[in-house]
């Protein structure tokens, strides 16, 4: 067992889809709806790209249609994304100077990461990524705000990453979030007015979440 300290909450989203290209640009919504409710949103650019490529090389070398799985793990200074498929073909690097696409894909992800890697699975393979949470400059209260929406979603039976819409949705999460927050304060004996004021003004004294 491993005795480092998590100063830092874990987040974990998985999805599974089929590897088609109609697909691709609803799930690059997908996940810059998560990025956005971690509080990561200045590694989508990369992150959509490096997920398109990735399935773009599944749907190349293994079929289209094929069976795959998105994982993406966010923990401390670290965003890992993986790719599962279920085969077991490792993509490899060649030349730059080489004209398949894929061994320029490899290479262009190669440069944009922090780390990347292949892992042999149980039912196929995993290409994975690493980037660093740290260049997207997220702050402590965006981070855990996003933990406790994801947290409070789960709990309501709709986890948002299944959620389409982008920030429409997010929007509607927040505010059930804060209106069920509100009726337990209330509950309590609080009142919601001076919460809300009290709120408002650690909001606006704390540039860090600016």
């Amino acid at each position: 067992m491993s005795s480092r300290e998590i100063t830092e909450p874990r987040l974990r989203c998985v999805l599974s889809f089929e590897a088609v290209p109609t697909q691709i640009a609803e799930l690059r919504k997908a996940v810059r709806t998560q990025l956005t409710v971690w509080g990561v949103v200045g590694l989508t650019d990369e992150v959509q790209l490096a997920f398109t490529e990735l399935v773009s090389n599944v749907i190349r070398h293994v079929g289209e249609g094929a069976a795959a799985t998105l994982v993406m793990d966010s923990e401390g200074e670290r965003l890992r994304i993986e790719l599962h498929d279920k085969s077991f073909a490792v993509p490899i690097t060649s030349s730059p100077e080489r004209e398949a696409v894929c061994s320029r894909g490899l290479h262009l992800l190669a440069a944009m990461i922090t780390d990347w890697g292949t892992a042999i699975t149980a039912t196929g393979k995993a290409v994975s990524c690493e980037f660093s949470v740290e260049a997207a400059q997220p702050c402590r209260r965006i981070r855990r705000g996003g933990a406790i929406l994801e947290s409070y979603s789960r709990q309501a039976g709709v986890p948002v990453m299944a959620l389409p819409g982008g920030a429409p949705v997010l929007q509607d999460a927040v505010t059930n979030l804060i209106a069920d927050l509100l009726h337990w304060l209330t509950a309590q004996g609080g009142d919601p007015d001076d919460f809300l004021d009290r709120a408002q003004m650690h909001y606006e004294a704390e540039p860090e979440a600016a």
